[in-house]
């Protein structure tokens, strides 16, 4: 669609700038004439007695009339004396005597045409200058704070004019997606294609899905498909402190939007201004429901055949009022939920093409190896990567730089700098063996990919990290309890190897607990106490997030439900306690492997398990340099295994 002819002048005669020059540009010429005027001798009034007596004696140099009005120059202290100028009122009608005594004492009479303009500019140019200044400060700044101080209600919708525009070959891992919005961007190309057989497009598309998932972006792209004019606003720019305003902007919007149309509305952060009426403080007639009420009725309104349709992006659609998700207004609801496997390696192709990738790079890898990642945690994946691969002085990203950004992710940086001492590195390397070993001789879990005991982040001293080999939907009670004996390893290791136990593993308890109380009390996965749901979430409206869960069953169920979450957890521990006391030339193997070499991955831990050697590597493998502390820290938590989150 082409875009209308732009009006060259328009912004300069509109900006700033200009408005400020002429004011300045009055400055210089009321001060020029001030000045000036301040430079000539100062006027004397005289009575015309007075100037007929000075005539007389011969002081008068010259008189220049102007109507009324006379004035000009004489010499108060006779010919000798210095030049002062005088004004004087003089009659309607000069007598002709005082006419021949001018002519006799040489005065030069001249006569002028009356001009005020400049005596007006000077009376009045001064307060109009004070009143352009005040103008510009007050008016133009609030302007670009608010659209004016007089203009509260005027919509803040902006008209995004991309000079490169976003289409679909941008956005991937939402094909899903992406088919149903082509029917928005046909509608808009095409309006009678669809109005010929009497279909009716929706009126209103919302976007839901968890933050980072490409909602923002994905409107972006149906306009760029499109080709037609976009207008961006979040909800929180309609509520404000007055009554009323919020209203207003949501019809002077709509009004734009109609001006512009076939367009784009995109509304970001719909809840913000959406969410369901009857639950604020301020009873039913507070701005943001005056606001959510003009919303629902413009959308009412206009009809189908104005080319405006609306898009809207929440990530909290169970906040949001009935009326607002009912037909006729957001007609289409589409789901955008984080990438699967497929979805994050097309997301990591799409971002790998602004990089310099190193030939080879496995980018499956790397995708498996990020379940749960948003496309907006892939981008910062790869822009992450390319930071590193440029501090270490590289031409092209390896996938050495890609685990490593993965890794810096999903757990914090590496802190090579943190001072640890022997005893506490051995711990730590005993506690994150336990993990590998654990995990690795149960086939159930998830494959291992990297064991280490560098630091990361706050909480981390080590982590046991696993690769998933695909997105799993399902997960089977046998899965879930090999992740359970896996998350004991470390503290079965502690207990076996040094007789004590240390804190490193509150995370791995927690994680525990969590598992086996899930299912216990939501997957029915207790044999004892059967197939049954036990304590029911609920959700207030008005704060909009999980605050308590009701109790719905006696005193003695919830003493059975804590007696089997005891023994899942007892038979976890006592199943991993049992691999680590048969394998346990396997367990020191690992631990010396990660004191010497600080970082091994899966393949090196079958390699120990199955002959107590480290696999050889590519050009050799370099023991760590890590020098031993001066003095033992304070111990902190030592991390966990990385266990799937069901």
């Amino acid at each position: 669609m082409p875009e209308p002819k732009k009006n060259p002048r328009a912004p300069l005669f509109r900006s700033r700038g200009f408005l400020l020059f002429w004011i300045l540009l009055g400055f210089v010429v009321f001060y020029s004439y001030y000045l000036s005027d301040l430079a000539r001798p100062p006027i004397h009034p005289l009575t015309y007695s007075e100037l007929m007596r000075a005539v007389e004696k011969g002081m008068v140099k010259n008189l220049v009339i102007t109507s009324e009005d006379g004035e000009g120059e004489y010499r108060p202290d006779g010919p000798e004396g210095g030049i002062k100028r005088y004004e004087v009122v003089l009659p309607a009608a000069l007598p002709d005597a005082d006419i021949e005594l001018f002519r006799n004492k040489g005065v030069d009479v001249s006569f002028q045409k009356p001009s005020r303009w400049m005596e007006l500019l000077y009376y009045i140019g001064g307060p109009l200058i004070l009143f352009g200044l005040l103008w510009f400060f007050f008016f133009q700044q609030s302007r670009g704070m608010g659209k004016g101080a007089m203009s509260f209600g005027k919509s803040r919708a902006r008209l995004a004019r991309d000079t490169t525009r976003v289409t679909f070959k941008d956005v991937a891992g939402v094909n899903e997606a992406k088919e149903e919005l082509d029917e928005v961007i046909a509608f808009l190309k095409d309006p009678r294609k669809f109005q010929r057989l009497g279909g009716r497009i929706p009126k209103g598309v919302i976007l839901i899905g968890p933050p980072g998932c490409g909602k923002t972006l994905l409107a972006r792209a149906v306009a760029g498909q499109a080709g037609v004019p976009f207008f961006t606003i979040s909800g929180s720019d309609f509520v404000e402190m007055f009554v009323g305003v919020g209203a207003s902007r949501v019809r002077d919007m709509f009004e734009q939007a109609r001006r512009s149309a076939p367009c784009i509305i995109f509304l970001d952060e719909i809840d913000a201004v959406g969410r369901h009426r009857g639950t604020g403080l301020g009873g039913s007639h507070d701005e943001r429901e005056q606001t959510l009420n003009q919303l629902l009725v413009e959308m009412d309104g206009f009809d189908a055949q104005e080319g405006v349709i609306m898009i809207a992006a929440t990530n909290r659609p169970d906040v949001l009022d009935p009326a607002l998700l009912r037909p006729g207004r957001f007609d289409r609801q589409i789901v955008i939920d984080l990438p699967d496997l497929e979805g994050r390696l097309e997301i990591l192709k799409v971002h790998a093409e602004k990089i310099i990738l190193k030939k080879g790079i496995d980018l499956e890898r790397i995708a498996r190896g990020t379940p749960g990642f948003s496309g907006a945690d892939l981008a910062n994946l790869v822009n992450e990567a390319a930071l590193l691969a440029a501090r270490r002085d590289r031409r092209s990203v390896e996938m050495e730089d890609l685990e490593e950004a993965r890794d810096k992710v999903r757990w914090g940086r590496e802190r090579r700098s943190r001072v640890i001492d022997d005893e506490d590195r051995k711990v730590t390397a005993y506690h994150e063996a336990g993990h590998a070993l654990v995990l690795q001789m149960i086939p159930e879990t998830e494959p291992l990919h990297k064991v280490t005991i560098i630091p990361r982040g706050i909480a981390y001293l080590g982590a046991t990290m696993q690769l998933p080999e695909k997105d799993r939907y399902h997960y089977f009670r046998s899965r879930i309890l090999g992740e359970l004996a896996g998350l004991f390893g470390g503290r079965v290791a502690e207990e076996l190897i040094f007789g004590d136990i240390t804190a490193g593993a509150r995370s791995d308890i927690k994680r525990a607990t969590e598992l086996a109380r899930r299912m216990v009390c939501e997957w029915g996965m207790s044999d004892r106490l059967g197939p049954m749901t036990f304590g029911q979430r609920e959700e207030h409206i008005f704060l909009g997030r999980e605050v308590t869960r009701s109790i719905d069953y006696s005193e003695h169920t919830a003493l059975s439900i804590d007696e089997e979450v005891k023994r899942i957890i007892n038979e976890a521990y006592g199943r991993a306690r049992d691999i680590v006391e048969e394998n346990r030339p396997a367990l020191e193997a690992i631990a010396r492997a990660l004191l010497r070499y600080e970082v091994l991955d899966g393949e090196d831990v079958v390699s120990l398990i199955r002959s107590g050697r480290v696999r050889p590597k590519r050009g050799g493998r370099r023991p760590s340099r890590s020098a031993p502390a001066a003095a033992p820290p304070e111990r902190k938590e030592e991390g966990s295994s990385e266990a799937a989150d069901a």
